[in-house]
């Protein structure tokens, strides 16, 4: 709103600092700014009434070091975090952008699985939650939707089959490339491997970003981490000359994404205020499926979704831990009547907390590894 308003007020004439809202660089700050304040200032004033409403998270004893003292810690703090980037969103991005709308409804949709994920948990005391199944089904609805709109809306980048991929001397793959047949039927069928890659993108990093979500101030720093390079690389491909300069691909429009990162950054360190350890919060599934949500389709918009294997090996190997450790303890325990398993525990990082290392020395280490291999999914993009 303040954009199309200073917009507005520019058009009457020499009205100082009217022009600022043109600038990118400015428009990102100021998101960032706004949502940091406004999840600080907001986020006291909801961990006050989630612990009036008694709205505490469950724990279960899996004889983790300090986990029985977290038990009766306000949970759905996600709220925090999506009142704070949309607001401002709303504030400082353009509203009639298609790449605006697009992460307005991600958050909106994802973080409305997640509330309605925490509230079945919390006030119908279900453990469990929403199912598995209806969680993937309503996700699989917004990739969906994510995927129609990137193929067909004329707002988004031209060049709709191809996106950026790193070592090769063009910085670009064509998923045309992949389709076995020729012709029209050919056509259609790249247009289901890309629709279908998308979707895969959102599914994985939202479920991914939740399996992270088990330590204090782990998921929201490492996310943090994800939306800057994210940020940087939307800022670097909506700009023409750093585009050309990079060689990589030119997306108009999409520095939108980047204001809107910032805005998701600065919500993130404002809620990792209240959820540095010990936690004062957690983000419940309310805030993980959102978080990881914004982070798939985000780097769907921009292009970049090939490189989310770098960028969020963090998800991803918290994600893979899991999948290892349930693979390898039925395979065994159908052979030998017992269950084994690879790791003392998943997802991985209370593999490292049953050997005894310290929660906050796990997460900075976390957050160290997420800061390196940012920096190297950014290094990508002069690699070829």
């Amino acid at each position: 709103m303040l954009y199309h308003l200073f917009n507005w007020l520019e058009s009457l004439g020499h009205i100082p600092g009217a022009g600022l809202m043109n600038y990118l660089s400015f428009r990102a700050m100021l998101a960032a700014v706004i949502s940091m304040f406004i999840a600080f200032f907001v986020g006291k004033k909801i961990i006050a009434l989630l612990r009036r409403k008694q709205i505490g998270e469950d724990i279960r004893d899996l004889g983790l070091e300090g986990q029985m003292q977290k038990k009766g810690t306000p949970t759905m703090g996600g709220v925090i975090i999506i009142i704070a980037v949309v607001c401002s969103a709303l504030l400082v991005c353009r509203l009639d952008s298609i790449y605006t709308i697009l992460l307005l409804v991600t958050t909106l949709w994802c973080g409305a699985i997640g509330f309605t994920d925490d509230y079945i948990k919390v006030f119908k005391h279900n453990k469990e939650g929403m199912s598995a199944k209806m969680k993937l089904i309503l996700q699989f609805g917004l990739g969906l939707v994510i995927a129609l709109s990137v193929c067909i809306s004329p707002d988004i980048h031209s060049d709709n089959l191809v996106t950026t991929i790193p070592f090769v001397k063009a910085h670009e793959f064509d998923y045309s490339w992949l389709s076995p047949f020729k012709g029209q039927l050919g056509v259609y069928c790249s247009w289901g491997i890309y629709m279908a890659m998308i979707i895969i993108v959102i599914l994985g990093c939202s479920n991914g970003t939740n399996l992270t979500d088990g330590m204090d101030g782990l998921a929201s720093g490492t996310s943090a981490i994800v939306g800057v390079a994210i940020g940087v690389m939307a800022w670097l491909s909506g700009d023409a000359l750093n585009s050309a300069y990079l060689n990589i691909m030119y997306i108009p429009g999409s520095g939108e994404v980047a204001i809107y990162m910032s805005a998701f950054v600065g919500a993130l360190l404002g809620f990792l205020w209240y959820n540095t350890f010990p936690a004062q919060v957690f983000m419940g599934d309310t805030g993980s499926l959102t978080i990881g949500g914004v982070i798939g389709v985000s780097a769907v918009l921009i292009r970049k979704e090939l490189l989310l294997p770098v960028l969020c090996g963090i998800f991803l190997m918290e994600s893979l831990s899991v999948i290892i450790q349930r693979t390898h303890f039925k395979r065994t325990k159908k052979k030998y009547g017992e269950g084994r398993r690879v790791f003392l525990m998943a997802p991985l990082h209370h593999h490292f907390q049953k050997k005894g290392v310290p929660e906050p020395r796990i997460v900075t280490r976390f957050w160290i590894v997420g800061i390196i291999l940012a920096v190297s999914t950014l290094a990508l993009l002069k690699i070829r």
